[in-house]
């Protein structure tokens, strides 16, 4: 048979083992420090440095825009009756959209005609079925939305004067 003897081979294995491992870490630490992993230590940062660094991080996280909101300055300016008809009126007037008389219809405007100026533009102020007070833009006036209707009505074929509602 061989020569080969057991007990020494556990005795090398008990060498070699631990003697792998270490061998393995001084050569892993060789290489982690001839990459710069570690052992070149840099000294802190200067406060110039660390203030240059952060002017560039605020600078490159600045907003692109700013957006300002401004007071509405100056008093309100009166428009026509035929610009208010044709700047809120006409979405729902124009195409008769959820029973509203179409401008300019003498068949819709009919029955609210006989109902008097007066009638017709305090529904329109005030709201009436599916429209809203003042046709949705509470910005306008008692004034424009009666020249408003006025203007709508005599489309149809009324003879409404606006300022003989005037104060």
């Amino acid at each position: 048979m061989s020569d080969y003897k057991q007990g020494s081979s556990i005795k090398e294995l008990i060498i070699a083992i631990p003697g792998a491992i270490i061998g393995f870490t001084l050569l892993v630490s060789l290489l982690a420090y001839l990459f710069g992993v570690f052992g070149s230590e840099k000294a802190a940062p200067s406060k110039e440095e660390t203030d240059a660094v952060e002017q560039k991080v605020v600078a490159n996280i600045k907003p692109v825009a700013t957006i300002e909101v401004a007071e509405a300055s100056g008093a309100h300016v009166e428009k026509s009756g035929e610009e208010i008809v044709k700047g809120v009126c006409i979405a729902c007037h124009g195409v008769g959209a959820l029973g509203a008389p179409k401008i300019g219809n003498a068949g819709d405007w009919g029955p609210r005609l006989a109902q008097g100026y007066e009638t017709l533009v305090k529904h329109a102020i005030e709201g009436i079925r599916s429209m809203p007070a003042r046709g949705g833009n509470a910005e306008l006036s008692d004034h424009e939305v009666a020249d408003a209707v006025a203007y709508m009505a005599n489309q149809a074929g009324a003879k409404f004067d606006a300022a003989s509602l005037k104060k």
